[in-house]
This record gives structure tokens, sequence and C-alpha cells, in this order.
């Protein structure tokens, strides 16, 4: 009588079996050593929060890149600015040369005759830059800076934090695992983490500043000023939108992975089409401002992702079938 051989990649490898208490404890270990690495990242964040924050405040400085530069004047009085302005060099005479130049003037005074007097120097230096950022970042509250100081180093603690908490938590669950299942899931894992920061970054410099160019626009439709915002409301949205785009990229990741277990096939994602630009859309008004411009430059991308798993999936099936005649032909 014969017995069943296993190969080594179809199983776990044998080996000194752990107990429950066992298994516990170096679930411990791993959140504790987790948990260290964040707290350390998070104090590191704490003395460049300054930093983090100008990387928050990028996109905010890039809402006017698809708008048509205009003549600007900016007034600056010591360290306080005011403007930038709209203005024609018709209207402004001290305007320097350029179609669109952004004048910078430093005002002072002076004694002429006896008299002070206001005066204008322009910043030669500055003047000609294109994008000045007009929207204001304020805290109401006198312990609200400690609060955005904190939230900004939570936010980069955890990504500073990644990749030991990953490596530490992975290290606790990997071993379950054999090696064709750990070829696998890196695979995947690999696959949702170029997904996980593509949708970063497309957010990061190309639908966030639109998202915010639209919300002042919109305030400005329904006529109120939109220059002056909340800091901890900003760095809210922000980390909302660039997480939601993230984790909307991982659609496809779940999607195909649903194709491999065998419980979806492309013909019947085709036929969900209606539905997940439905679904696509309820995201886009979920992770970003209520209106409809911000809601279509989410639901776009994913809607595209969504048809790439398709053809992916049809693919695959194509593969399989030929894989099938072709061993249908060996076997005749």
């Amino acid at each position: 009588m014969s017995h069943p051989s296993f190969d080594d990649d179809a199983s776990p490898a044998m080996g000194e079996q752990k107990t429950f208490w066992a298994h516990l404890d170096d679930l411990r270990k791993a959140l504790i050593r987790s948990a260290i690495a964040v707290c350390i990242a998070l104090t590191l964040c704490l003395f460049i929060s300054d930093k983090l924050m100008m990387l928050l405040e990028y996109p905010m400085r890039q809402m006017d890149m698809f708008v048509k530069p205009k003549p600007t004047v900016t007034f600056q009085i010591g360290e306080d600015k005011l403007g930038p302005y709209t203005v024609s060099p018709e209207q402004f005479k001290g305007f320097p040369e350029g179609t669109a130049p952004q004048a910078l003037f430093h005002v002072g005074s002076a004694v002429i005759e006896g008299k002070q007097v206001a005066t204008l120097e322009l910043d030669t230096t500055r003047s000609t830059e294109a994008k000045t950022m007009r929207v204001k970042l304020h805290n109401f509250g006198p312990s609200e800076g400690f609060f955005v100081a904190f939230k900004i180093a939570i936010y980069g603690g955890l990504v500073l934090s990644c990749p030991f908490w990953v490596y530490f938590m992975g290290s606790f669950i990997f071993p379950a695992f054999n090696v064709h299942e750990k070829k696998v899931i890196g695979q995947w894992v690999g696959w949702g983490t170029l997904l996980f920061l593509t949708g970063i970054s497309l957010t990061y410099f190309f639908l966030l500043p639109i998202a915010l160019r639209a919300s002042i626009e919109y305030s400005h439709l329904m006529g109120f000023e939109a220059y002056d915002w909340q800091a901890t409301e900003y760095i809210s949205f922000v980390t909302r939108f660039l997480l939601g785009m993230g984790l909307g990229f991982q659609f496809p990741v779940i999607v195909l992975l649903l194709v491999k277990l065998g419980i979806l096939t492309h013909l019947q994602l085709a036929q969900y089409r209606r539905h997940v630009v439905v679904l696509s859309l309820l995201l886009g008004a979920l992770l970003t401002t209520p209106e409809v411009i911000t809601q279509i430059s989410m639901a776009v991308p994913l809607y595209i992702l969504y048809e790439v798993s398709i053809a992916i999936a049809r693919y695959w099936d194509w593969k399989k079938r030929k894989a099938a005649r072709l061993a249908g032909d060996i076997d005749i």
C-alpha cells in the first residue's frame, strides 16, 4: 500500500508545533515592537512637524496650475502680507515687465520735508514668482497649534514606521504559510503596494489641487470668501483624500483575487459596469468635497482601474482555455 507523498511547497514546513499561548506571546511581541517603532517615529516627526506641514501644503500651492496667470500685486509689511490682488498694468504702473508679473512690494515709511509718508519698494528677487499661496491656514484656539502638530506627527509617524511594523507583523503571520503561498502573497502585496503609492501620488500631485481649487470656486459661487481655512480641517481633508484614493486603488487587487478564486469571471465583471460607476461616484462623494468636479476626478480613475481588471481577467481566461486546448491535443 503506497502512502501519499507531500511536496514541501504544498504544505507548511514540519517542525516544532507551538501552543496557542506561544502564538499569543509572539503576537504580543510583534504588537509591542510595532508600537515602539510608531512611538519613536512619532517623536521624530514632532521635531519636524513644520517640514511635514510644508509637504501637506504643497497641493494648496498648486491650485492655480491649470489657471492662466494674471498680474498680481502683494504688499508686505514686516512679516505680514496683504494679497495677492489681481490688477492690470494700467491700474498699477509699478509692475515689472512680463505678461503676468507677480509684483511684491515692501511697505515702509520715510520722512520727507518733515512729514511721515509711506514708501513702496519692489522686491526684484521675488517679484517674478508666478505661484503665490493665497489661502491662509489658521488656528482658532490657544491649544489648537499643539493639536495640529500632534496630528501631523501621528500621520507622519505611521508612514515613517510603516516598513518596521509591517515587517514585525509579517514575521508573525508569514511562518504559517508554505513557500509557494509566501511567493503568491508577496506578489499580491507588491502589486497592492504599487497601486497604493500610485493612487497617493496621483492624488497628491493632480487631484488634490483640483479639489481645493474647486472648493474655492464653489464658495465664490455661493458668495463667500474662501481664503481662510482652519488648519485641522485642511489636514483632515488632505489625509482622508490621500488615504481614500490609496485604498480605492486596491480595487483591482480585490477584483482580480476574486477572479483567481473562481468567484467572479470577466463576463460577470462586465455585467457590473453600471454598478461600479455608481459605486465610484459614491466613493468620490464620501472621500472628497461634495461638488461634482472632485467626485468625477476620483471616480474616473477608479472606473478605469475596473476596466483594466476586466481586461486582465479576460486575458487570464483566454490563457487558461488555450492551455486546456494544448493539453487536449497532447492527450490525443
